[in-house]
């Protein structure tokens, strides 16, 4: 995980060090920006058209509890990413990688509990309706 994290990080800084270049080959020179809005907001569209009609196909088949694990997935990734950089600046704690993990780690722990729990009880209703 940790190296995925890294390739990831080196590979936005590539793309970061590379779109400024390819920016000064034009006439119109963008600031930084003006750069940022285009690029983010062209990859916010581009991940919207594909997590879109995927998050309608899982509520479609009665599957939104899905959706609602991976909205809160990301969340907690947000959070306790700004939990850690937070550390760093405000100097109250180490940034510590780990740290991230083992909080996503209770997250998915918590909610394999709760997915059990539910799972059984969907399983007592369904043998009470047969009876």
């Amino acid at each position: 995980m940790r190296d995925l994290l890294y390739r990831t990080v080196a590979l936005m800084a590539e793309i970061h060090d590379r779109i400024p270049t390819l920016n000064d080959r034009f006439p119109t020179v963008l600031s930084d920006k003006q750069l940022h809005f285009l690029v983010i907001g062209l990859l916010g569209m581009l991940l919207f058209f594909i997590v879109h009609p995927i998050f309608q196909t899982l509520i479609r088949h009665g599957r939104g509890i899905v959706v609602s694990w991976f909205y809160v997935l990301t969340l907690i990734l947000v959070i306790t990413f700004g939990i850690e950089v937070g550390q760093q600046v405000t100097h109250t704690g180490r940034m510590e990688f780990a740290d991230m993990v083992f909080g996503v780690l209770g997250f998915l722990a918590l909610f394999a509990v709760f997915a059990v729990l539910r799972g059984l009880m969907l399983l007592l209703a369904r043998s009470r309706r047969r009876r």
